[in-house]
């Protein structure tokens, strides 16, 4: 069971640093009484709406005074960040104690979650070994305290982000990375939304529990959701080390960043935030969490003013530019026949999650990609201007709204923050998923 759980209908910020003045006291108690170096792993600047940032800054306040203390943020594959954005993200904490995790010069082999495994798990979507590489830093050098922040929402390859999450995704390998993530795309993105314990949450399962049982860790699990007068607030802090931890807030997640519809929607708009998201590879959640209530014939508009890349890396993003998201059949005929695709099947399988399977139309308002480009990978191509003209989101607020041409749509201000589905697709899943 988690340590402790704090939830209502919005926590004020007084009542956050009460709670991670608490988190500390519980560690010392249960961990550490006296830690001398401490290594903090919260989310990077794509979560930055979620809080999680201030709440590392507030966790290195009340620690740096007696301890060492070290941040990394938990990249993936992302792009590292600039001082700029560490400021942004962590405000006070010096640059100099932010490390950047690079997911293959930064890392080391751990172990393997092996084939057998990952088959069963999988339902035999999936039969290769998962290898289990983590950030160097964090395995080879001495820790008296490790604490996770994280934001537990509905996630494409683990159902719901976060826990494990931060080691497993957040500070892995390459081949951690591109195992995984084609692992998860086999089984199905609609099967993976929204479930609480996917065939790849498993295998991290697995994997924590095989090869990270040493570590003085523990979770601060955040849940988030829109108040009354349309805020995206703090509704519960989690608060431990087991797996409970996270399942609790998950449970939350799915209560109230859920939204369930009795028919499908034939129009949706989306903003995806110019500071946090500039290449599809983070800005296509969009994609990820309304697919599932998306009409058949129907569009989805994204207005992106940030948008200046697909991939986070260059050859990632030329794989992108290359092949294009064309669907999973199509994608995975490419895979296995291209070697670039193989080396890096977590590209393929963003290619797959990326793509409506032509049953929708994705159309995207960049602010610095051309016609040409967009459309290069199989998407739509919106100009900002004109687009923000027509759907003015600081004149719309989350669900219907009527457009100043008088055209019904759907607006989502914050599509990372959760999902969005038909009754139908949430709950029919396959059996032995725990939904």
């Amino acid at each position: 069971m988690p340590w402790f759980v704090e939830r209502s209908e919005e926590i004020a910020p007084t009542r956050i640093r009460e709670l991670m003045e608490q988190a500390v006291s519980e560690a010392k108690s249960r961990i550490c009484p006296h830690p001398k170096r401490v290594l903090l792993l919260p989310p990077d600047i794509t979560r930055m709406h979620s809080g999680a940032g201030r709440m590392t800054e507030i966790l290195y306040e009340i620690l740096h005074k007696e301890c060492d203390v070290h941040v990394i943020p938990t990249l993936g594959q992302h792009e590292p960040h600039t001082p700029e954005q560490n400021r942004a993200m962590f405000g006070a904490i010096p640059n100099e104690r932010i490390h950047a995790h690079h997911w293959i010069e930064t890392v080391v082999p751990v172990g393997t979650v092996e084939a057998d495994f990952v088959r069963e798990a999988t339902g035999g979507a999936a039969d290769w070994a998962i290898p289990i590489e983590l950030n160097s830093m964090l395995m080879k050098e001495p820790w008296d305290l490790i604490i996770n922040v994280g934001h537990v929402v509905p996630h494409e390859v683990l159902g719901f982000a976060n826990h494990n999450k931060n080691y497993f995704i957040g500070l892995a390998g390459k081949s951690t990375i591109c195992a995984s993530h084609i692992a998860a795309a086999c089984c199905g993105i609609e099967n993976n939304l929204g479930t609480l314990t996917t065939p790849l949450r498993a295998c991290y399962n697995k994997a924590e529990q095989d090869y990270l049982g040493g570590l003085p860790d523990f979770y601060i699990q955040i849940v988030m959701a829109r108040s009354a007068d349309d805020r995206l607030v703090h509704t519960g802090i989690y608060v431990g080390d087991d797996l409970e931890t996270y399942t609790l807030a998950a449970r939350q997640s799915r209560e109230q960043n859920i939204k369930v519809f009795e028919e499908p929607i034939p129009k949706v708009v989306c903003v995806m935030q110019e500071d946090e998201f500039v290449s599809t590879w983070v800005a296509n959640k969009a994609i990820y969490r309304t697919r599932m209530v998306m009409a058949d014939g129907g569009e989805l508009v994204i207005i992106a003013p940030g948008l200046k890349r697909f991939g986070e890396q260059e050859e990632v993003d030329r794989l992108i530019r290359k092949y294009g998201y064309v669907g999973t059949a199509r994608v995975m005929d490419l895979y296995r026949k291209n070697a670039d695709l193989q080396d890096l099947a977590h590209a393929a399988a963003h290619l797959i999650h990326g793509s409506s399977e032509g049953r929708f139309k994705i159309t995207y308002a960049p602010g610095h990609l051309s016609r040409e480009e967009i459309e290069g990978v199989n998407f739509g191509y919106a100009d900002l201007s004109e687009t923000l003209r027509r759907y003015p989101p600081d004149r719309m607020k989350e669900g219907w709204n009527t457009s100043p041409g008088g055209e019904e749509v759907y607006f989502i201000p914050t599509p990372s923050a959760g999902l969005w589905s038909t009754r139908k697709k949430l709950y029919e899943r396959p059996t032995g998923y725990e939904c």
